[in-house]
């Protein structure tokens, strides 16, 4: 009888970490070293090979859903020429580019990576499958990747690097974590010359999706991304609220503003094959 109360006991245990594991979101932590930069540095960094990769196997929506990545159509010589695109990057002295270079070199290292994780581990139905530890919610804490001496996971690139280099809560809509409930893959890179355009166009029609809000009955339901970093949109629901109004179309953001029902939060990590 004992042994029986212990055993549902460690189940339990392990349920409740594994919940907690899945539902916790990495706060913005600086990773100093990454502060540096070179702001009289022309330099472009050639993103060529993920356009190519980009063009070839995103599927752009034009309903509202998500775009696609036909992830079991890759062949094996670009899922090679990805790797060799990755190990392009991972050879940039990333602390000598300029800021904007910057920006999109993570975004776009942070993206193929992803890419990358599905396909070695393909076919998953989530990349949550995918797991860097016994209680992890999926491979953000795997060391992926090699730059400039330092190994970097997807969680440092986005909560080390990213989100408290630039403080922009765009970042959200630009990072793809390989799902549907996400914000899309972009069907092209992020450049110096287009980010700021690219940005702004996906935090638009995320929040104007039905991934990013919708109302359901008497309830608004909004992308969990925006209760895991609640911190970069405002800090409360209020806030929230507001900013979403700032980029929701006419009739939608006077539904928000005049919205006093109960916000609840959804999230669909269904592989964005």
């Amino acid at each position: 009888m004992q042994t029986a109360v212990l055993k549902m006991g460690a189940a339990l245990l392990l349920v409740l970490l594994m919940n907690l594991a899945a539902f916790a979101a990495p706060k913005a932590e600086l990773w100093p070293y990454w502060l540096a930069n070179t702001p009289q540095n022309v330099t472009s960094v050639d993103h060529s090979a993920w356009a190519d990769f980009l063009q070839e196997y995103v599927r752009v929506a034009s309903d509202g859903t998500p775009n696609r990545l036909r992830y079991t159509a890759v062949s094996s010589d670009d899922a090679q020429a990805l790797g060799d695109y990755l190990t392009l990057l991972a050879a940039v002295k990333v602390t000598q580019l300029n800021r904007a270079e910057q920006k999109a070199y993570w975004i776009n290292l942070y993206n193929a990576l992803t890419v990358k994780v599905v396909l070695d581990n393909f076919p998953v139905k989530s990349i949550r499958e995918v797991k860097s530890g016994w209680f992890s919610a999926g491979p953000w804490d795997l060391k992926l990747i090699r730059v400039e001496g330092f190994e970097l996971s997807l969680n440092d690139i986005e909560h080390r690097i990213l989100r408290p280099i630039w403080k922009d809560n765009r970042i959200h809509y630009a990072v793809n974590c390989a799902s549907m409930g996400c914000p899309d893959l972009q069907a092209k890179p992020f450049t110096a010359a287009n980010s700021e355009t690219l940005l702004d166009q996906a935090a638009v029609a995320y929040v104007n999706s039905p991934r990013g809000l919708r109302f359901v009955d008497d309830t608004l339901v909004l992308s969990r991304i925006y209760d895991w970093y609640q911190a970069d949109f405002g800090g409360n629901e209020a806030a929230l609220k507001n900013y979403l109004q700032t980029l929701a179309a006419p009739d939608l953001a006077a539904r928000l503003r005049s919205f006093t029902g109960a916000i609840s939060y959804d999230y669909d990590w269904t592989l964005n094959e």
